[in-house]
């Protein structure tokens, strides 16, 4: 006889193969990735790729990224992410060409409904369109749009969508502060 746990609090968000390809994955990662040499940026990419991540050319990627699943990544191509990135990509996480992720950043796409009495969890994907730069240890919320040409300063927490092009923003909660100059 099977009994169906019907119990919100005690039923996992993932199934088990999710989980099981999130462990292969954090194998992979505290074996390979981690400590290969920064230089091996397509080695990292060619295991990110084996675990289902889309990645364009020329992308750098630095050894010590944190990625949640990388099935759920998408780079466009010459893509920068620096270490000590965290991609909590629990949804789909898009970066588009020519765009840098500075270090330290948090980019999550996971959160929970705190009006639901398990705390249900809630994931959005997260699109940063090309030529944008997240400066170091910005915060980025999950269902942001951040739009093409976009500077988020140092320490930045993005709650809610950048939609100028070619804009300057910081603060928390982040804000414009002027557009830029494109030389």
């Amino acid at each position: 006889m099977v009994i169906k746990n019907n119990d919100p609090y005690t039923e996992a968000s993932f199934d088990f193969k999710n989980r099981f390809l999130r462990f292969l994955w954090n194998m992979v990662y505290i074996i390979l990735f981690l400590p290969s040499p920064r230089s091996f940026h397509s080695w990292r990419v060619l295991q990110l790729r084996v675990f289902g991540a889309k990645i364009g050319k020329h992308c750098h990627i630095y050894p010590k990224v944190k990625i949640w699943a990388p099935w759920n990544i998408e780079l466009g191509n010459y893509v920068g992410i620096a270490d000590s990135v965290k991609l909590y990509s629990m949804d789909k996480i898009f970066i588009h060409d020519y765009s840098v992720i500075s270090d330290g950043s948090y980019l999550c796409c996971g959160s929970h409904d705190y009006n639901s009495k398990n705390f249900q969890l809630i994931t959005k994907p997260i699109t940063i369109k090309k030529k944008t730069w997240i400066c170091s240890e910005v915060f980025i919320h999950p269902g942001i749009i951040i739009s093409e040409g976009s500077v988020v300063g140092a320490r930045s927490v993005v709650t809610k969508n950048l939609d100028h092009e070619y804009t300057v923003y910081a603060g928390n909660p982040c804000e414009k502060i002027k557009n830029r100059k494109i030389l």
